[in-house]
């Protein structure tokens, strides 16, 4: 009786030496199968054959493949079946997760065993964004390889992991999270439903979510965390509310700007550039002046939770809306006003006319003295 592993090598001799990416393609099928087989039966002599099989039939399928649409899907049936085999070739399964055809490197990257932590975090600091999304889909992911992951800071990479149980992220990989997630609801809900969040970031993250988002977060809480998430919104409200009506120290700011006017330099571009460092009296006095009102005016403009009040004496001041919308975002630690809202904000501060402007000014600030006296 003729032994199938010498038939299969026979075979893989016949399909390479004429060229064919079909016949390659169907002998490779039949070695999968016959591996998967027998895998965890496998001496040492006979798993060395299959490795060596498997690696000449990836060259002849790869040389094709640059010119036969049907060789590269066959690869990627290939990487398929292999994926999920403990016993595979590590060579094997390295070579293929490295391949640039994200068709041929998805399935061992998301499922292969064969893949350590060097393997992965070097695939994550050279493959495409991709690549690094199929990596964190893996069902078990160290803080080594997450990391790795996280710095290269790709939106998708970071969606997949937090929507994955078995990944473990360190602090800093939640720090770069965070950061993402300013500008990102569905990453935002997707990281504040998390379990293994610390309390210390999830109550940051909310800090920085607008009221739709910390809506959707405990709709979407398990019920296991609705408690916690519910007292880190309304801790993350306390203090955005103390944080506004914090006390401020503008002796500083008034001397700075002052000494800028002085000195003929008190303009839009000064103003701008306080916004864009936050420094948040400097950008408050530098108002005041430029739109020829008071400190005490313009301070809880920029304090209050709406936003279009700060427009008028800006618009007062002349200042374009570059520096209108660096004003806006300055404003808080929560950062940039979200693009939708910036939008309206834009349309709002184009319609006003300096006239109205200057004479809601001189109006609020009688309401001021009135309500001083």
């Amino acid at each position: 009786m003729s032994n199938p592993h010498n038939t299969i090598v026979e075979d893989v001799q016949a399909a390479i030496a004429t060229g064919s990416a079909e016949r390659c393609s169907s002998v490779a099928e039949r070695v999968a199968s016959l591996f998967i087989a027998s895998a965890g039966n496998l001496d040492i002599e006979q798993h060395a054959l299959f490795a060596d099989v498997f690696e000449r039939l990836v060259n002849t399928i790869e040389l094709r493949a640059l010119a036969d649409v049907g060789a590269r899907i066959a690869l990627a049936e290939l990487s398929a079946q292999l994926a999920p085999v403990p016993q595979t070739p590590i060579a094997v399964i390295r070579r293929l997760a490295h391949h640039d055809d994200i068709a041929v490197a998805g399935p061992v990257l998301s499922e292969s065993p064969r893949l350590n932590a060097e393997d992965l975090i070097e695939i994550a600091n050279t493959r495409s964004e991709k690549h690094l999304v199929a990596i964190a889909g893996r069902w078990w992911l160290q803080e080594i390889v997450t990391d790795a992951l996280l710095i290269r800071r790709f939106p998708s990479v970071s969606r997949k992991l937090m929507k994955n149980p078995g990944a473990r992220i360190s602090a800093a990989g939640f720090s770069i999270i965070l950061a993402q997630a300013i500008a990102d609801p569905e990453l935002a809900i997707a990281t504040g439903i998390r379990a293994d969040l610390p309390s210390a970031l999830r109550r940051t993250l909310l800090q920085n979510a607008t009221e739709a988002v910390k809506a959707r977060l405990l709709a979407s809480a398990p019920p296991h965390l609705y408690e916690e998430i519910r007292s880190a919104i309304a801790a993350a409200t306390a203090d955005a509310e103390q944080g506004m009506s914090r006390c401020r120290d503008f002796g500083g700011a008034k001397l700075t700007v002052g000494q800028l006017k002085q000195a003929g330099k008190l303009n839009e571009a000064a103003l701008l550039d306080f916004a864009r460092q936050r420094r948040y009296t400097e950008t408050i006095a530098a108002i005041a002046e430029l739109a020829k009102c008071s400190i005490e005016l313009v301070r809880p403009l920029m304090q209050s939770l709406r936003s279009d009040g700060i427009l008028v004496p800006c618009k007062a001041a002349g200042l374009s809306w570059t520096t209108v919308a660096a004003i806006l975002d300055s404003r808080f630690v929560s950062g940039a006003t979200k693009p939708d809202e910036l939008t309206k904000l834009k349309n709002r501060y184009l319609e006003l006319t300096l006239d109205e402007a200057q004479r809601l000014l001189k109006l609020w600030n009688v309401r001021a003295g009135a309500s001083a006296n």
